[in-house]
C-alpha cells in the first residue's frame, strides 16, 4: 500500500513543496520535487534556466525530467508548468494518485512574493492572470483529487492531502 506515489499539482504558491514534504513524513513515504531535479539535471536555478534558454526549453527539460522519473512510496512536488506536457500528466498518473491544490487566482497572488526569481514559467507577454487563466482547466483535468486550499494553513493543507492520499477513491 505504501508503495503508491502521490503526486501533487498546481499553481506556484499552492504549497506542493512546503506542504508535500510534511505529508511525505505524516505518510511515511519519500518527498521528492521536480522542480529540484531539473535544477540538479541542468546545473542552473529554475529562473536561470527560463532566462537563459527559453521557455519552449524549460518546458522540454522538465518533460524529461518527469518522463525519467521511477520511484515508489514518494509524494511528488511538481512545477506548476508540468500540466503544459500530456506525456508527463500521463507518466505522473502511471506512477500514482495525482491531487490538485487549488487556489483562487487572488490566493496565488498573495503568496507569490519572488515572482521574479521563483522560476515560474510565462510566456513572452503572457500575465500572472492569463498563465493562471490558462491552467485551471489543465489541473482539473488531470487531477483524481481537488483539494480547495484557499484559508487552509499549511498544517490544514497538508492533513487534506493525507486524507485524499489515504483514501482509495
Amino acid at each position: 500500500m505504501n508503495r503508491e506515489n502521490i503526486v501533487l499539482i498546481g499553481m506556484p504558491g499552492s504549497g506542493k513543496s512546503t506542504c508535500g514534504v510534511l505529508a511525505a513524513k505524516a505518510l511515511l513515504k519519500n518527498f521528492f520535487d521536480t522542480d529540484l531535479l531539473l535544477q540538479n539535471l541542468e546545473s542552473l536555478r529554475l529562473q536561470d534556466i527560463i532566462n537563459q534558454k527559453g521557455v519552449d526549453y524549460f518546458e522540454n527539460a522538465e518533460e524529461g525530467a518527469i518522463l525519467s522519473l521511477d520511484i515508489q512510496g514518494t509524494v511528488i512536488a511538481t512545477g506548476g508548468s508540468v500540466v503544459y506536457s500530456d506525456a508527463a500528466m500521463k507518466r505522473l498518473g502511471a506512477l500514482g494518485k495525482i491531487i490538485y491544490l487549488h487556489l483562487s487566482y487572488d490566493n496565488m497572488c498573495e503568496r507569490i512574493n519572488n515572482i521574479t526569481t521563483r522560476g515560474i514559467v510565462l510566456k513572452k507577454g503572457e500575465t500572472l492572470l492569463d498563465m493562471y487563466n490558462e491552467r485551471l482547466p489543465l489541473y482539473k483535468k488531470y487531477a483524481d483529487v481537488v483539494i480547495e486550499c484557499d484559508g487552509l494553513s499549511v498544517e490544514k493543507t497538508v492533513e487534506a492531502i493525507v486524507r485524499a492520499a489515504e483514501n482509495n477513491t
